[in-house]
């Protein structure tokens, strides 16, 4: 992938934490690239790609969004969270997790199409 083509971000913040892959997909990558456009300011990526063993992954009856290379994890918290929020929903994000009680606070976002989609929950 040419990584260059989304400049606020870089590959290794993508890279499997289990394993090292990184198999993000360029449609996703746009669409993430096109929400840190509109909010502006850096944005710090806790979970890119997750290989299907990555603990979190193998833990599921099915793997997840982010063994797909569609989905991020962005750390916010407070105002910050809400603004990403409103963004990814405005965006058209399939599927939008939101985190923020205790620590490691996150907003999930994906473009995974599976149904039941649109789809916002909480963790």
């Amino acid at each position: 992938m040419d990584w260059s083509k989304y400049p606020s971000f870089q590959a290794i913040e993508f890279d499997c934490k289990h394993c090292g892959k990184n198999e993000m997909k360029p449609e996703f990558m746009e669409k993430l690239q096109e929400l840190r456009n509109l909010y502006g300011k850096p944005m710090r990526i806790t979970s890119g790609y997750r290989c299907p063993k990555h603990p979190i992954e193998a833990a599921k009856k099915t793997s997840g969004a982010h063994s797909t290379g569609m989905a991020a994890d962005i750390g916010v918290d407070g105002r910050a969270a809400h603004e990403v929020l409103k963004l990814a929903m405005q965006l058209g994000f399939a599927g939008i997790g939101v985190q923020q009680k205790g620590t490691g606070r996150f907003i999930h976002v994906d473009t995974v199409q599976t149904p039941p989609r649109p789809n916002v929950w909480s963790y």
